[in-house]
Order: C-alpha cells, then sequence, then structure tokens
C-alpha cells in the first residue's frame, strides 16, 4: 500500500479552555487546512470570550522539552508562534528553533487579548523584537501591536505601509499588518523584500471575533506547510476566516464573541481556501 505524507504544523502557544483561541483555536485551523497540527503549551490561561482570569506559566525547561520531542519525533514543516509573554520563555523558543534549523514561522504577537488585557510587559517585547522576529518568515501584528513593535501611531493606511517597512527593515522578516481595527474594514497590509501589497477584504457584520488572530495566523500557517509561498498563503488564510466569519455560527446565549472557523466543515474549508 502506498504511503500518504501529510504536512505537519506545530503550534507555540498558550492555551484557551472555551475553545476559540490559543493552542486549541490553532489546532482545529491547522486541521480544516490541511495539516497535521501539534503543539507546545507556553501557558495554562483560564479565559473565555469575555477575558483572561489568571494566566501559569509553564517553566522554561518543561518547554523545551515539549518543542524536543516534537522536533526530534515529527519535524514540522511550519511553526506558529502564539501567546508567549516572558523573556526566558522566549530565548527558549528561539534557540530551539534556531537548534532546530525550523523554517515557516509564523509569529503572531500577542500581546492585549480581544478582552483589552495586556498580555506582555515592556521586557517581553524587547525580547521578542529581538529574539523571534528575526527567525519569523512573516509576524502578523494588528494595529495596536504594530504601534507598539514599531513605536509609531498607526491612523492611516500610509501609516501601515510606513510601520510594516520598518519592522520589516529593522529585523529582516516579513510584515502583515492587519487592518481591522481603527483602519479600515479588514484590508491588510504585506511587506517583503522592499514592497508592498493590499490584501482587500471586508468585515463583517459578526461580533464573534474572540480568536480570528490565533486562525489567521495558523492558516497561513497550515499553508506555508503545503508548500504555498507567503503572498499565496496569505490569501488563502485571508480567505478562509473571511468565510468562517460569514458562516455566523452562534454558540448561544453568553458566548460572546467566538470565531467559528474552527466549526466550518471540509466542504466550507476547500471552498475558503
Amino acid at each position: 500500500m502506498e504511503r500518504k505524507v501529510m504536512k505537519t504544523a506545530l503550534s507555540i502557544a498558550g492555551t484557551d479552555p472555551t475553545g476559540g483561541a490559543g493552542i486549541q483555536a490553532d489546532i482545529k485551523t491547522m486541521t480544516m487546512n490541511g495539516v497535521f497540527a501539534m503543539s507546545a503549551v507556553t501557558a495554562l490561561v483560564a479565559q473565555n470570550t469575555m477575558g483572561v482570569k489568571q494566566i501559569v506559566e509553564v517553566e522554561p525547561e518543561f518547554l523545551a522539552q515539549q518543542i524536543d520531542v516534537v522536533f526530534e519525533d515529527i519535524v514540522p514543516d511550519a511553526v506558529k508562534i502564539g501567546m508567549v509573554f516572558s523573556c526566558p520563555l522566549i530565548a527558549v523558543i528561539a534557540d530551539r528553533l534556531r537548534q532546530y534549523q525550523a523554517e515557516n514561522i509564523v509569529l503572531d504577537p500577542v500581546m492585549v487579548a480581544t478582552s483589552g488585557d495586556r498580555l506582555m510587559d515592556d521586557e517581553a517585547i524587547a525580547a521578542l523584537k529581538k529574539e523571534l522576529m528575526p527567525l519569523a518568515a512573516v509576524v502578523t501584528p494588528n494595529i495596536p501591536e504594530a504601534e507598539v513593535l514599531s513605536g509609531r501611531k498607526i491612523v492611516s493606511a500610509w501609516d501601515m505601509e510606513a510601520a510594516a517597512r520598518y519592522l520589516s527593515e529593522t529585523y529582516g522578516c516579513a510584515i502583515l499588518v492587519k487592518g481591522g481595527h481603527r483602519i479600515n474594514d479588514a484590508n491588510d497590509l504585506f511587506y517583503q523584500n522592499g514592497s508592498s501589497q493590499w490584501f482587500m477584504g471586508r468585515r463583517m457584520d459578526n461580533p464573534n471575533t474572540h480568536g480570528t488572530g490565533c486562525t489567521l495566523s495558523s492558516a497561513i500557517a497550515a499553508n506555508l506547510a503545503k508548500g504555498w509561498d507567503l503572498p499565496v498563503s496569505i490569501a488563502r488564510a485571508k480567505n478562509y476566516l473571511t468565510s468562517a466569519l460569514a458562516d455566523m455560527l452562534d454558540l448561544g446565549k453568553g458566548s460572546g464573541p467566538v470565531n467559528h472557523a474552527f466549526y466550518l466543515q471540509g466542504e466550507y474549508a476547500e471552498r475558503a481556501t
């Protein structure tokens, strides 16, 4: 019998008990986008769609062991990095990814939860910029995160381009600045190797947006793992997320904002990509 080879992706991130964001969201998204999902937990997070109650960070040595056992057994074709909020954990991730010469790294710089809770202090942000951004194939900040990373106020499409250019040229990685926060409907600015490209979108009238950043970055990683280049991976991921939000699935009373990309059936995932 002929063996079938499936592409793989690793999520390094925190948890979400409600399944709408974090590693749970990453696994669902990667699976729906046709790759085998693996994970290394950075923190146990007591959160839901309304806010973050507590974060318990794993020991750096244990995070290192989680990453080791993945790379020593099933080498991932892509890596997505999500919430990591301390310098020791950032140092461990950078060390291990360099050691294993990891490819197709997508960094989602999770600094503030959708609920508004701050997840990283200034020291950790500086470590992320120094240690992780230079390793990334692409970094996917939203407007507030791009402002923190670049130290620039972003109030226009021109500001988005200027911030993306600065970050890309400073840290040697591609940048995708997501424009959904304040600037436009859902138009994202991609900057790589001295040139920019807009990925146009439309804002969905859907309050269920918890975890959309996790979903987009995980879908990008999944498509990179399958061999698509960055622009195509971003386009496919954006189409997937837009289709998910358009599905308008509701989890019922008290559910708050929930990203529904994870609940699409296979036919929807194929349609979206």
